[in-house]
This record gives C-alpha cells, sequence and structure tokens, in this order.
C-alpha cells in the first residue's frame, strides 16, 4: 500500500483515549508486521529527554536503535503454479499402451507415451517437429535441434549442421537400437517432440485402453519451472519494472524472493467484492530460490514490491514503541546500568517489522526495551 500521513494535533478532534490509542498502535505493528511502508506523523514533541527512572536491573528483552535505510513494499496478490500449462496430443492413432503417471516428470530423451507400437519421446528443442526426420530432406533448424541431443546422448560426433546425412542416419540408428526401436535411420512425425525443457505431468486426459485419435488429448503438463503471476493496481503500475527483485510472502510464514520478468498491458478483472470490475497490471514472477517454492504446486502468495524508500535514519523494532500519554509515543532506553528511561519520539515509516524514529537523546546502538506494551 502506500504511505499513509496521519495528524495526530487536528484542533477539532477530541483527545484520543488511552485505550483508542493502544489498540490503534496494536494495528500499526499489525501493518508493519506484514511489511507495510506507512509514515505517521506526530504534532510537535516535547523538547526534554524524557523522565528519568530509577534503577531496576532491567533483563527484559531489548532491541537496538539502528541507523541505515528504511525499504518499504506495496502489497500485491498473486498465485504460485508451474509455467508453460498445455496439453500433450497424441501424434499417432490407435489404442493407448502407455501413460506417465501424474506428477512425473519428463527429461529429454524419456518417453512421453505411446499409442499401439508406437512410443513418442522427448528431446530438448525450441522448434516443434514438424516434419518427418528422412534421408533426403532439406535443411532446416529441426534437424539442427535433432542433432544437438543425439550428440549430448553420445550418438553422434559430428557438429551440428542441419542437415540430415548418412552421419545424422548412422546416430539415429544408435538412438533407435539404445530404445528398442527398429533401426531405420528415419523417424516418424509424432516419434519426437521437441519442448525446452523437462515436462512435470499433470491430470491424465486419457487411460490405457482408450483409442486415441492423432492430435487427441492425453494428458496435461507443465515445464518444472515456476512462476508467480500477480494483479497488480493500476495505481501502482510504476512499481512494475522487469529485473526489478521483490519480497514473496509464503504460506508458513516461509520468506523468499522474486525477480519481475514480464509486465503485460491492463486487463479488466472481477473486484473481491465479486460485483465490480478492476483493472491491473499483469506481472510475472520468478522465483529465486526453488528450494523455498518446490513443495508448493499452486498457492496464493502475497508479493511485496518495493516502493517508498527512507535513507540514513535512525529505526527501532515495531515492538519497542510505547504510548507516553494520548497523543505521544515514545521508546524506553535501557541504560548500561540497568536503569531505564522513557523517551518521547516522532515516528516515520514503517517497514520489514521496523519504523523510523526522531527524538532528542536518541543515538545508534542504544538499546531499547521490546515486547511489552506501556502506558
Amino acid at each position: 500500500m502506500s504511505t499513509d500521513t496521519t495528524t495526530t494535533d487536528d484542533p477539532g478532534r477530541g483527545r484520543t483515549t488511552r485505550r483508542r490509542l493502544l489498540i490503534g498502535l496494536g494495528a500499526a505493528v499489525l501493518l508493519a508486521g506484514g511489511g507495510t511502508g506507512i509514515a505517521i506523523a506526530r504534532g510537535a514533541l516535547p523538547t526534554g529527554r524524557g523522565e528519568k527512572e530509577k534503577p531496576t536491573g532491567f533483563t527484559g528483552a531489548t532491541g537496538e536503535i539502528t541507523r541505515g535505510d528504511l525499504q518499504g513494499e506495496t502489497s500485491a496478490q498473486g498465485t504460485l503454479r508451474f509455467a508453460d500449462s498445455h496439453t500433450v496430443r497424441s501424434g499417432f492413432q490407435g489404442v493407448v499402451t502407455q501413460l506417465p503417471t501424474a506428477g512425473a516428470v519428463i527429461h529429454s530423451g524419456e518417453c512421453l507415451y505411446q499409442v499401439g507400437d508406437e512410443p513418442a519421446y522427448l528431446f530438448r528443442g525450441s522448434v516443434p517437429a514438424w516434419r518427418a526426420f528422412e534421408s533426403g530432406m532439406s535443411n532446416g533448424e529441426d534437424i539442427t535441434q535433432l542433432q544437438t541431443v543425439l550428440g549430448e546422448m553420445g550418438h553422434m560426433q559430428a557438429e551440428p549442421d542441419g542437415n540430415f546425412g548418412w552421419r545424422t542416419i548412422q546416430a539415429v540408428r544408435a538412438w533407435q537400437k539404445a530404445v528398442g526401436l527398429e533401426r531405420t535411420g528415419s523417424l516418424p512425425l509424432g516419434r519426437i517432440v521437441f519442448d525446452a525443457g523437462d515436462l512435470r505431468v499433470g491430470e491424465l486426459k486419457s487411460r490405457l485402453g482408450d483409442t486415441a485419435a492423432t492430435q487427441g488429448d492425453l494428458y496435461n503438463a507443465t515445464s518444472t519451472a515456476q512462476v508467480v503471476d500477480v494483479n497488480l493496481k493500476l495505481a501502482d503500475q510504476q512499481l512494475a519494472v522487469v529485473g526489478n527483485k521483490v519480497a514473496l510472502h509464503l504460506p508458513g510464514a516461509v520468506e523468499s524472493t522474486g525477480t519481475i520478468t514480464a509486465v503485460g498491458t491492463p486487463v479488466e478483472k472481477t473486484g473481491s467484492d465479486n460485483s465490480s470490475k478492476e483493472r491491473f497490471i499483469p506481472l510475472t514472477v520468478v522465483p529465486d530460490d526453488l528450494s523455498a517454492t518446490s513443495s508448493f504446486q499452486e498457492v496464493s502468495v502475497t508479493v511485496g514490491l518495493p516502493s517508498e524508500k527512507r535513507e540514513n535514519v535512525l529505526s527501532v523494532p515495531v515492538s519497542a514503541l510505547i504510548a507516553l500519554t494520548a497523543e505521544q509515543f515514545g521508546v524506553e532506553l535501557v541504560e548500561d546500568s540497568g536503569a531505564t528511561r522513557k523517551v518521547p519520539v516522532t515516528t516515520g515509516m514503517f517497514a520489514g517489522g521496523r519504523v523510523e524514529i526522531s527524538g532528542e537523546g536518541l543515538a545508534e546502538g542504544q538499546r531499547v526495551e521490546i515486547g511489552r506494551a506501556h502506558v
């Protein structure tokens, strides 16, 4: 969300009760814990150093006043899923005799399915197989892809040249022998399916014994790569920059990061009340750490996009804020002797569980009490 500025010294307002202030402080803590950037401007503050208290031998939890940059973030909702969802279709007509299991991963060189006695294999490549591979065919990038994969398998030593000559025919025969096919040196259309990477098997659309038509649906599949689809509000479109890093807040308090790889044009979707239409900017985010996301198949996530930034400011953990009066926030400094004293502060931006503070008598490195509400 965008930075929110609240003024508490409006002459028209009545005096806020202590109970309402504490409720407001609790709400600020919750918002800051979610990474929301909020700036709260307070009225004129007392200039004194705060009332000193007698040494108490303090032993509670403390945090530190630090100096540095605070980076706010604007939240958007997204869905983590596997990329490139599509349907695997049969290249042959006949009875389905072999299918993979849902959730299996098929690697380059492995069997995708079999119809009758006609198996189909996955080969790595970006150009679709659109013709049979046979002697006398014209040169092409599809041949180069085939030669490259055969070379990676150890069946072809020559450099790929896009020509289906005798070296390629021999390499095809070697591969056919390795997988138990007749050594013809040619490949009918449908035998090889080129794809950019490994495939992850999804829902099966057919079952063993079914009759498959050419181009009939067999099963759904995706790539093994994961992406996050994000709908960003139009008001925040200036944050949608390809290459920018974002925070990923996953279920179970799992925190990770990602990179914006694509920004689409505005689209209209049903709003949160299911009755109105809203316009969004679609973003694609690629997670940076697969170990943090691989356990999720599809899940809603909160994406934090960097927004306002405050440089070289003092900050404390949000839980260090206390209510000194009905109008005034403060912190409780903990001296080396164990004595404590309350000091009024002006709050600024909330970000990443910390809050910007300023005021007389505050310095980097001082300790503050945390985790206990005061009045």
